[in-house]
C-alpha cells in the first residue's frame, strides 16, 4: 500500500515530532490543526475566528494531498471549553458541508493555549 507524507506551506508546520498528514492508499489523514495562520504564525482571537483558521488549515492539507473538505468523512474536534460548542458549530458547518461523522470533545488544554483543534480523515 502506498504511503506518502503531506507537507505544505499553506498550513502550519508541525510543532513536534509528527507530520501535517499522510496519504495512505485512497485515504488522507490530517494531524490536528490548531488556528495558527501559516503566513504569519499569528493566532486569531475568539472561537469563531479560531475555528475558521483551523478549518482553513485542514483544507490546505487536504488540498496538498489531492483531496478536499468535500471528501472528508470523519472529523475529530477538540474544544478548550464546551461553552464554545454552538459558535464552533456555526463556523464548522460552513466548511464541512457534507456533514461528515464527527466526535467533538472538551479537553483540559490545547497547544499554544488555543480554543480549538480539528483533525480529519478524507477520501483522496
Amino acid at each position: 500500500m502506498e504511503k506518502t507524507v503531506i507537507a505544505t506551506n499553506n498550513a502550519p508546520g508541525a510543532i513536534g515530532p509528527y507530520s501535517q498528514g499522510w496519504v495512505v492508499g485512497e485515504f488522507v489523514y490530517t494531524s490536528g490543526q490548531i488556528p495558527v495562520d501559516p503566513a504569519t504564525g499569528a493566532i486569531p482571537e475568539g472561537i469563531a475566528a479560531q475555528a475558521e483558521q483551523s478549518c482553513k488549515n485542514v483544507g490546505a492539507i487536504l488540498e496538498a494531498a489531492g483531496s478536499s473538505l468535500e471528501q472528508v468523512f470523519k472529523t475529530t474536534c477538540f474544544l478548550a471549553d464546551m461553552g464554545d460548542f454552538a459558535a464552533f458549530n456555526e463556523v464548522y458547518a460552513r466548511y464541512f458541508t457534507t456533514k461528515p461523522a464527527r466526535s467533538c470533545v472538551a479537553v483540559k488544554d490545547l497547544p499554544k493555549g488555543v480554543l480549538c483543534e480539528i483533525e480529519a480523515i478524507a477520501a483522496k
